[in-house]
């Protein structure tokens, strides 16, 4: 009888070994392995440079009613004496906003306010350190300016211009208002065809592209780094000064218009030379191409030509002696500003702001000022006041 089970194990075995034959037959052939070098894992990346800017805060939100209004008089006196509307009691209160931005070659704030008057006399202008161009959008609300008679009305949707070195007055309704702050002499390199006149409205396209691009920058206000702020300022300035080319207010040829303009282009003329001993009335009439007699007139109110050099002077070495940051010797600072005696620059030092050169390095601000700086975000060293006189000068 066959044996089932065995010939059951040998077709096993059989079918095993075949399965196996495949499975060899199936397997790559094992060659050289080839070494290829790894790739390198990229270096980790570097966590993003921090915002460079922290906002100064101010509101007198923080004060009783009664006091709100002389907290916002006090804030911003180093731009503009305010007054409240006649029919208005302070006791009402004064709900104001201000937040100012220091981007190094420009102060931009936003602020908020109620109805109000403002002016910033001749006194104001001889007394103070503070000698830009202010710009200024109105997001709501409306202002009427008035320069030497003539009034300029700003409302949204259009852009003012005009120069804190020459006095004005106006009135605001309620309004929230975007400003910005230009040092002098960030214009001082202007197209000789393009003449900067004080106290216009700016409108047309190009101040609308304008405006959209003051809102970009608006927002993205606490997240610039560094790098950011010096290209934000030049693409500002050459912004405003194409808009200032196209506008139709540079065809509003009046004398009294004639007059700001060479008021102007004398101030520029000043300012860029500071520093020459050869800053001469002389020299201003030929280089600008005006007569002795015009150039008198036109700086009559500042109490001569003369007067007017020596105190921008004295003006430049104030704000450098103001900043915490500069540490020159005082003599160095005399000499850049163009005074070559150490004890003229004393005496006249002296007699111009009522302390010496060395007390100028420890200046005290007013509790108000002392309020609003305790109110800014860390990090920021300077209060309001003290951005608008650095400006332009911080070395």
């Amino acid at each position: 009888m066959p044996d089932f089970r065995c010939e059951e194990r040998s077709a096993s075995a059989a079918t095993e070994a075949k399965d196996e034959a495949r499975h060899e037959d199936r397997k790559p052939v094992q060659g050289e392995r080839r070494r290829f070098p790894r790739p390198t894992r990229p270096a980790s990346e570097e966590p993003p440079p921090p915002p460079a800017l922290k906002p100064l805060l101010f509101s007198t939100r923080d004060f009783d009613a009664v006091e709100q209004f002389a907290a916002w008089r006090g804030y911003v006196a180093p731009l503009v004496d305010t007054r409240m509307p006649d029919n208005t009691s302070q006791e009402a209160g004064f709900v104001a906003d201000h937040t100012a931005w220091n981007l190094g070659g420009m102060l931009i704030f936003q602020h908020a306010a109620p109805p109000h008057s403002y002016m910033r006399s001749q006194a104001k202008v001889k007394s103070d350190l503070i000698d830009h161009w202010h710009i200024s959008v109105l997001r709501s609300g409306r202002t009427w300016t008035e320069v030497d008679g003539l009034v300029s009305e700003g409302e949204p949707g259009k852009i003012q211009l005009r120069s804190l070195g020459h006095p004005f007055r106006g009135r605001a309704t309620e309004a929230k208002v975007l400003s910005l702050i230009l040092p002098r002499t960030l214009l001082f390199d202007v197209p000789a065809s393009v003449e900067i006149k004080n106290n216009i409205v700016l409108s047309g396209t190009l101040t609308k592209l304008l405006i959209e691009y003051l809102n970009i920058i608006e927002a993205n206000l606490p997240h610039f780094i560094a790098a950011d702020l010096p290209h934000v300022v030049q693409t500002v300035r050459d912004m405003i000064v194409a808009c200032v080319a196209s506008s139709a207010a540079q065809s509003a040829g009046t004398e009294q218009h004639s007059i700001l303009a060479l008021t102007e282009r004398v101030r520029r003329f000043v300012e860029s030379n500071l520093s020459s001993e050869d800053l001469t009335v002389e020299r201003i009439c030929r280089e600008l191409g005006i007569s002795r007699t015009r150039l008198y007139q036109v700086f009559e109110q500042e109490g001569g030509v003369h007067h007017y050099i020596q105190r921008r002077r004295l003006l430049s070495a104030h704000a450098s002696l103001s900043d915490p940051s500069n540490r020159e010797q005082i003599i160095d600072i005399a000499f850049a500003v163009g005074f070559s005696s150490a004890a003229h620059f004393s005496r006249a030092f002296s007699k111009e702001f009522g302390y010496s050169p060395r007390e100028a390095r420890n200046l005290t601000v007013s509790p108000y000022l002392r309020h609003a700086a305790s109110q800014a975000s860390a990090g920021s060293a300077h209060p309001f006041d003290e951005w608008l006189r650095t400006l332009g000068h911080s070395r």
